[in-house]
């Protein structure tokens, strides 16, 4: 992509609302533009970020036999009644009535749809287990929006459901899918601390949640700091409990391994409920048994906000410059930008179509009459890994920086095409 035809370019002016980092740096790097109060527009650089991120959570959900639909975003009132949360859930539906009179609500959850769905649809403990996943919209009718995408009225989740014979096998599926969140959250680059929650107004026996610790978190957590050791792959407890219902406080030992408990600010990434039969028994979705005895399916719901989990990479992903991309979800590959020296034009053309046609995005900054300070501040604030620039001084090489790093280096046009394949690969 050429920058200089790409919709959605750098500005300077930072919303003045903006309180946290993401949405400052999203914003200003041409990511999202903003409609309404918690309501964004994803540009092409944040859709193709979005992109990545939805087709690492298919990626790692497929692999544990998760099948994708698509469910409908206007609820009908009567679905809602049958579980009593038509006028109880928090934050309230979204409702409205057609041109008949009829109450409906904009999906904010989906429980009573996929019940409904699944309910017609089985009769025997042999079509069981299955699990179903969307990645849709959502509405929330939050009091308050607020942190750029941290907190909105509109946003695109993932939402898993599924539905089992006993509470054993509801229990191993649990457990799988909490591994699959653990893969899904390392591949998007942040290092996600799974804490024992409260299930809300979703409900559940047995409630994780999926936080990353941040000074800009609306939540809070009580942990055990061994779950740095256990993320590096070293023995590690893993104990953490949301602030909400913390039975252990800051400062005393952990009742797993006996470490100082730490406090910290969090935001949440993924929810992830055991439901048990909570909803199939007010619904009517039941199986007959080996026996013949008919019985409630055990289910479970499992969720990731994608425009959350953008923004939390960003938020503990970026200085002073912008935003640093961790190569799995990066809009592009490279970002390659031209200096305009004399007689580079050609070297230029030539460096974007090789690395192109050898499959590799790349973003190239090809602007006439910018400046070469202007074009690496952008570099900067967009965030994309690599930084390579074609330049009288670079020769007939290209040079190499990556985002993160000060070191600079002159490769030839086909070791940088050799080095970055080798990165899709590890990263993939």
């Amino acid at each position: 992509m050429r920058y200089s035809q790409l919709f959605g370019k750098t500005t300077k002016i930072a919303p003045k609302e903006a309180d946290t980092a993401s949405h400052k740096f999203l914003v200003q790097a041409g990511y999202v533009d903003q409609l309404g109060a918690g309501i964004y527009t994803l540009l092409p650089l944040g859709w193709r970020v979005h992109e990545k991120i939805e087709n690492i959570i298919r990626e790692e959900l497929d692999a544990i036999g998760a099948q994708e639909l698509g469910m409908p975003v206007l609820h009908p009132k009567s679905l809602w009644a049958e579980t009593g949360r038509w006028d109880k859930i928090d934050p309230p539906l979204f409702t409205l009535e057609d041109r008949h009179g009829k109450e409906l609500a904009l999906g904010s959850t989906h429980e009573e749809v996929i019940v409904d769905l699944v309910r017609d649809r089985i009769s025997s403990y042999r079509e069981l287990p299955f699990s179903l996943y969307q990645i849709q919209v959502k509405f929330r009718n939050e009091m308050r929006a607020t942190g750029g995408l941290l907190r909105v009225r509109e946003f695109v989740m993932k939402d898993l459901y599924s539905f089992h014979e006993d509470k054993k096998d509801l229990e191993q599926y649990f457990k799988k899918v909490v591994g699959a969140y653990k893969k899904i959250f390392s591949r998007c680059g942040v290092d996600a601390i799974v804490s024992q929650a409260s299930g809300g107004t979703i409900g559940g026996t047995e409630t994780y949640e999926f936080q990353v610790i941040s000074d800009v978190g609306e939540d809070e957590i009580i942990y055990c700091p061994s779950f740095a050791k256990a993320s590096e792959g070293k023995p590690g407890c893993h104990f953490a409990e949301n602030k909400e219902i913390a039975k252990s406080k800051e400062g005393g030992a952990c009742p797993v391994c006996g470490e100082k408990l730490k406090r910290a600010k969090t935001i949440e990434v993924g929810h992830v409920f055991a439901l048990g039969t909570k909803y199939s028994e007010k619904m009517g979705a039941t199986f007959a048994d080996k026996d013949g005895k008919k019985k409630p399916v055990e289910m479970g719901c499992y969720g990731i906000g994608i425009g959350r989990l953008m923004a939390t990479i960003v938020e503990t992903s970026n200085d002073d410059k912008g935003i640093i991309w961790p190569k799995g979800v990066a809009p592009y590959d490279a970002h390659l930008v031209h200096v305009e020296d004399p007689g580079t034009e050609s070297h230029a053309e030539q460096t974007y179509e090789k690395l192109t046609k050898a499959g590799i995005d790349v973003l190239w900054d090809d602007r006439e009459d910018v400046s070469a300070g202007r074009k690496f501040a952008d570099s900067d604030l967009v965030g994309i890994p690599v930084r390579l620039v074609v330049s009288a001084k670079a020769g007939d090489k290209v040079e190499w920086k990556d985002r993160d790093k000060k070191k600079t280096e002159l490769l030839s046009v086909d070791e940088v095409v050799k080095r970055l394949k080798e990165l899709h690969l590890r990263v993939t």
